[in-house]
């Protein structure tokens, strides 16, 4: 300890250091990709230009935009509840298992979301193409007519929205399970002792404790969401005429493939206001709810 500066043999300081690692990621990774996508944002197709808010206002008057706005949250919406709903059900169903019966259970349950997307999409791909479709081989076998399940659509939409609950329900699943087991086993036996029904403890003892948990994951896996793009990017490339494109996929084909970077930009960064206030209530709720309960 003698050879060590005086700076280092304080434990504020050595915590310090220790985290400078993570925020130099955090610099590189995230900050600064965001304030140079913010500077790209406000220059023109040559990015030779300062044109401001211009690039904004011109997807603004684009009906394709606006129409991958109303896809985004349609898909982030109708995912999320899916994978709120599965997953919660899932970890009580897991939950009421013998724990020595539970470990095989959530290992099978997690591999979705274990699995690379691109590579687990692939799999749906090769499930859903209309040429080799394995889904309507079958149907075809159980005389029932093939379903375009890429080139419609509403089916090639809910495609997307299946693939997507299949890969995030199991990370709902842990959360929520990893929830109920620090709910106190004494609270189930006094609601029973009063007469309490299963649908009574689920309401009043299981939902109220697991609320902040909840609201937590249901906003990390709004953020991922939106924020999807190899499930789209493999299944239908945004197709048919534009009517899968999310946020990060459109802002891909603007920026990347059509050769306007700044565009691009513009289009990555119109949800990050949603999602700041999105994050700012939830939160804001959440920390609400652990004053009252402290």
């Amino acid at each position: 300890m003698r050879v060590l500066p005086p700076l280092l043999r304080r434990k504020p300081a050595v915590a310090v250091l220790m985290c400078v690692p993570l925020f130099a990621l955090i610099l590189g990774l995230v900050a600064y990709p965001f304030f140079h996508a913010l500077f790209l944002a406000t220059l023109n197709k040559a990015e030779t230009a300062f044109v401001g808010l211009d690039n904004f206002s011109f997807l603004f008057g684009r009906q394709t935009f606006w129409m991958v706005v109303r896809q985004s949250l349609l898909f982030a919406l109708v995912a999320v509840v899916f994978k709120a709903l599965i997953g919660l059900a899932a970890a009580h169903a897991i939950n009421t298992i013998p724990t020595k019966g539970q470990r095989k259970w959530r290992g099978m349950m997690l591999i979705p979301w274990v699995i690379p997307p691109a590579l687990s999409t692939l799999g749906w791909w090769w499930l859903f193409e209309p040429t080799y479709s394995a889904i309507n081989w079958g149907l075809t076998k159980l005389a029932v007519p093939a379903v375009p399940w890429l080139s419609d659509t509403f089916w090639a939409r809910f495609s997307i929205i299946l693939v997507n609950v299949w890969v995030g329900a199991p990370f709902f699943l842990i959360m929520y399970l990893a929830a109920l087991k620090s709910i106190p086993g004494e609270l189930y036996e006094a609601a029973e002792m009063d007469g309490a029904g299963p649908w009574q403890k689920f309401f009043h003892i299981t939902l109220p404790m697991i609320r902040n948990i909840i609201a937590i994951t249901t906003l990390f896996s709004i953020i991922v969401t939106l924020a999807n793009f190899d499930i789209v990017r493999v299944l239908t490339q945004g197709g048919p005429l534009n009517t899968t494109h999310l946020f990060a996929t459109y802002a891909f084909r603007v920026g990347i493939e059509s050769g306007d970077i700044p565009l691009g930009a513009a289009v990555s960064l119109f949800m990050f206001p949603m999602l700041a206030i999105l994050a700012f209530i939830i939160l804001r709720n959440v920390r609400r709810r652990a004053a009252s309960l402290a």
